[in-house]
């Protein structure tokens, strides 16, 4: 249900719970924005050793919209041509050369070219509106609304919340303003990469006890149906030549047998690429919620591949 007034947002409260939880299924089951500085979004500040904190309120949808996170896909991986960082149509269900060009690889099933299709698939990310609490490394951010964008790390700790494991636990809405929680963030390095892990939620308490002044900050949101507009994501054609031109398909071939053996070849070093070799905005990006482990879009390659036999 669409909450157009903060009244009906207190009044549902408790029932647009069960769609959110059904919704949170939905993408847990299946499986995750612009490049230019957006001073909308807010991002923790870390210290040189890769430690940050902050305590954040995830919101409630916006005013007129049904969910409070809206869920986007891209690419961020580099080639002999260069660094591919684009967005994925198949975020909003269009075609992809790349993600075609992976569900190849991956139809070849040969562990090389498997291990490529891993290093390019696409990355999953929600964006979402908070409150920033405590921000210590930028105060002047504390008390504002801000755009979030997050990763499966996270999403699995808000999913948590809303699924508890055992019995003597209740399920809570974290993205209540009543009964919600507030979120420590906590991030740090483990083996290179950022980690969420000792991030954790607070006890469920209202974000503040003066409905007017939650109804000010409802009104504060920023809508998220833009982040699917068709005018964010580049065409086919556009996609496919920056692929090719990424990938190396310019190339003098004439060491190699075909067009996919040059590019496998000048691709091994970006298989183990550190971070700190990435370009500023991708060591900040891409790796966010990173997990290397996690092959939950290595079906959508598949489903590709089966779709093309």
């Amino acid at each position: 249900m669409t909450n157009t007034s903060f009244s009906a947002l207190k009044r549902s409260s408790k029932t647009n719970f069960q769609n959110l939880v059904k919704e949170i299924d939905k993408l847990a089951q299946s499986g995750g924005s612009g490049r230019e500085e957006d001073s909308r979004f807010w991002k923790v500040t870390r210290d040189k050793t890769g430690v940050g904190s902050a305590i954040i309120r995830f919101l409630p949808a916006p005013v007129g919209e049904d969910l409070p996170f809206i869920k986007v896909f891209n690419h961020a991986f580099q080639g002999p041509g260069g660094w591919y960082i684009e967005e994925c149509p198949t975020t909003v269900n269009k075609d992809c050369p790349c993600c075609k060009a992976n569900s190849d690889l991956w139809n070849d099933k040969t562990e090389e070219s498997q291990a490529i299709a891993r290093t390019r698939k696409r990355k999953l990310s929600f964006i979402g509106n908070i409150y920033v609490i405590s921000d210590p490394a930028n105060t002047d951010n504390e008390g504002k609304v801000f755009l979030f964008k997050y990763g499966k790390k996270i999403f699995d700790k808000l999913n948590d919340l809303m699924h508890p494991q055992f019995e003597d636990e209740a399920p809570v809405n974290p993205f209540d303003l009543w009964s919600g929680c507030n979120f420590r963030l906590k991030i740090q390095n483990v083996d290179g990469w950022p980690s969420y892990e000792k991030s954790k939620f607070d006890s469920s308490k209202p974000l503040f006890d003066d409905d007017a002044e939650l109804e000010n900050i409802w009104n504060s949101e920023h809508a998220l149906p833009p982040f699917h507009d068709a005018s964010r994501f580049k065409s086919e054609s556009e996609l496919k030549s920056r692929l090719d031109k990424v990938l190396g398909l310019g190339l003098d071939l004439s060491t190699h047998k075909t067009a996919e053996e040059a590019v496998t070849a000048e691709a091994k070093p970006a298989k183990t690429r550190k971070a700190k070799e990435a370009p500023k905005e991708e060591a900040e990006e891409a790796p966010f919620d990173t997990d290397e482990n996690d092959d939950s879009d290595l079906s959508f390659f598949k489903k590709l591949a089966e779709d093309s036999d």
